[in-house]
């Protein structure tokens, strides 16, 4: 069983920038593709961010193409997303999940293990 726990949200002015950290808990260094998704009110749960198992591969939604950077740190069973540039319509609900495949994965259904979640909110 893996555990997912999110940190790092808070409230930022347009232009700010967070990073937020997701740690793992059970055996997921290098074996787990992971991802990052957001959710804002009334709305379905997106993609933003994945990264292989290894870390070499990773994959971005247009809308943070350029903004964002995700990373990992399999020694810490950590992964990261580095936000840059927010605007208001970044804020949402990010959750971190992971994948029982080492290949990257950008699809909601892919993901086995689901973080509760650490709120974003951009202000203008």
């Amino acid at each position: 069983q893996v555990q997912l726990v999110e940190s790092g949200g808070g409230l930022v002015q347009a232009g700010g920038s967070l990073r937020l950290s997701c740690a793992a808990s059970g055996r997921t260094s290098g074996s787990y593709a992971m991802g990052w998704f957001r959710q804002a009110p009334w709305k379905e749960r997106e993609f933003v961010a994945a990264i292989s198992g290894s870390g070499v591969t990773t994959a971005y939604a247009d809308s943070v193409k350029g903004r964002f950077t995700i990373s990992r740190d399999n020694t810490k069973n950590a992964v990261y997303l580095q936000m840059t540039n927010l605007k208001p319509e970044d804020t949402a609900v990010y959750h971190c999940a992971a994948a029982r495949v080492r290949s990257l994965q950008v699809r909601t259904h892919d993901y086995n293990y689901w973080g509760q979640g650490t709120q974003v909110t951009v202000s203008s």
